[in-house]
Parts: C-alpha cells; structure tokens; sequence
C-alpha cells in the first residue's frame, strides 16, 4: 500500500493546491487519464499505468470503507485527509464499467463555513437571503446543478440560525459534509437502517424547530419535507433543478399539490457561481441567485406571467456591467 498512498498523495495534493472540488480517474485502453474540476471546468490533469491504478483503486476502497473484491455494483465511501494543517473530507464514488472502474473523489474542505454576506455577488440578494433567518415555518429549497454552491449556502443559513436564535437544529445528511456547533446532525446509514424515511420520522420525535433534510431526492421525502412544514416546521433542503421556476414543476411531478406549494414553500433559491475575472477578484468565484419569493410562485401556480426579474441572464448582464466579468 505504500506505493498506492504516495500516488494517491501526489495527486490528491496537486488536486488540493488547484482549488480542485472533484477528481475523476477516467479508464481508457492503455491507461487511466485523471481529470480536475476546478472553478466548475474539468481540466485534464495527468494519466498513470493501469497497474498504478488498481492499487490506488483498491488503496481508496480499503481507506473508505468499501468492498475491495466488488466491482460490479457502484460503491461509495469516505475519509479525512489533512494537508499542510488542513482539513478535507473525501467522498469516493466508483462506477463500474467494461472490464474496469471509473472512480470520483469530491474534496471537500473542512474549514470553517463561510458567512452568508460573502457568498452572493449582490449584496441585495444577500439581503433577500439574510430576511429568511426570521421565517418560524415553511420549506425554503435550494437548487442547482451539482458543485453550484447548494450544500455550502446550506450550511451558511444553518450556521446563521443557530447563532441568532435558540432553535433546536436538526439535520439529516448523506453524507455529513461539514460539523455544525449546536446542531444535531444525523449521518444516513441505510446498512443500519437509517433511511432518510426513518431518520426524517425520529428527526420530528426530538422537537426541532428547524429540520434540515440535505437533498430531496425522490417524491416519497418531498411529500415529507411538506408535510413537516405544514405542521410547523421550518424546513431547509436541495433539490437539482436548473432554475427556481423549474423546481416548481419538479415539486408538480413529485406529486406534491399546488395547494401545499402555495401553502408551505416560503422561498426557492436557485444557485449558479461565476467566476470573477477581473484583477481584483483573481480566481474567485460569487453566487448568483434565480430567487422565487412566495409572491412569484403564486404567479408560477395559477398560470400567471412570473413577475420575478432575477434571471440568470439578467444578473449575469449585471454584473458585467459592474465589471466583475470581462464577459456575458
């Protein structure tokens, strides 16, 4: 396994030093070519020898928890690394393939969580955002592509909540990406019977007042996450959607009612990051917001022309015409 961990470290650390949020170790004929996603693009990296990667394969799955003899069924697994003082959880994801695995590794820096006010480009959204932390019930979703800031803006509004208020904070995570002061965080386990079905009922045994569920994934938890906050609940979740007018039509599909999206969805903030090239903000990225507000999803519900200006399109002009992008 030495070998394994010193090509495992030299490419995690170069991954590391890039701002890298994900590896992808793609299998080709002669050899395995390794991707970065850095700032949302997937830049090639390096390629090694088949042999080094199976041992490097077979080093993660030992690391992570995985089954090192399956490689017929998708598997996923975790660890914590530390380089140079810091700290990164590591999500491993394999894939099977024709006669190989490809194999994903989402980094995830352990720092601490950012304030809400340096996440959004416009401070205005900012403004929109910051008035939810005094909603008491309801479902404010947040959505997006993968790697478009949900989970981070997620743990941004908790951290928020816990320290301006005295609400008891429960999550339900797959995975826990981020450890949270004074807030009750609950890791998925289906091999240990805690379904997110069976997590969200004993989550409303333990009286929150904010329940967060960290991905609505399929009709059976959005028609949960609705029916906690119809009783009372206020409810923080994601959703993959590409804009926030689309989230209500997946909430359609899903099964759940107009009348308990009029009733209990308080807000949808669909996110996307740009990447800020001008001088002053080298190699930073900012959110912009796609923000429905309980006035423009009554609009979305009756069949009524969406009044909401908060376009990708729009603030993407916008902020080129405040200079933050040399282009549209």
């Amino acid at each position: 396994m030495n070998k394994a961990s010193a090509i495992s470290n030299h490419i995690l650390q170069a991954a590391i030093e890039a701002h890298a949020s994900d590896i992808h170790f793609i299998p080709r004929h002669q050899d395995i070519h390794i991707f970065f996603r850095c700032n949302g693009t997937r830049i090639y990296h390096s390629s090694i020898a088949k042999d080094q990667y199976a041992l490097v394969l077979a080093y993660y799955k030992f690391a992570g928890q995985m089954d090192i003899g399956e490689n017929r069924s998708p598997q996923q697994g975790a660890l914590y690394y530390t380089f140079r003082t810091n700290s990164y959880s590591l999500r491993l994801y394999t894939l099977p393939i024709k006669n190989n695995e490809s194999f994903a590794i989402r980094i995830l820096p352990q720092q601490e969580i950012q304030h809400l006010k340096r996440l959004f480009l416009f401070h205005n959204q900012f403004q929109t955002v910051e008035k939810w932390l005094t909603m008491k019930t309801g479902l404010i979703l947040l959505t997006g592509a993968t790697g478009s800031g949900k989970s981070t803006t997620l743990y941004a509004l908790l951290q928020a909540f816990a320290k301006t208020s005295h609400f008891q904070i429960i999550t339900l995570e797959d995975p826990i990406e981020k450890p949270l002061d004074n807030v009750v965080q609950v890791q998925v386990n289906e091999k240990a019977g805690i379904t997110y079905d069976a997590g969200l009922k004993a989550a409303l045994r333990h009286d929150p007042d904010i329940l967060m569920i960290g991905e609505i994934r399929d009709a059976k938890t959005a028609k949960f996450a609705f029916h906690a906050a119809n009783t009372g609940h206020l409810v923080l979740s994601t959703l993959h959607a590409n804009h926030a007018k689309g989230t209500i039509h997946r909430l359609l599909e899903m099964g759940i009612t107009p009348v308990d999206i009029d009733q209990n969805l308080q807000a949808v903030a669909s996110i996307q990051l740009v990447s800020l090239q001008v001088r002053k903000f080298a190699k930073q990225r900012a959110a912009i917001l796609d923000i429905l507000e309980k006035q423009h999803i009554k609009s979305i519900l009756h069949d009524q022309q969406d009044t909401n200006q908060s376009s990708f399109e729009h603030l993407r002009r916008k902020a080129y015409a405040f200079g933050y992008l040399t282009t549209i």
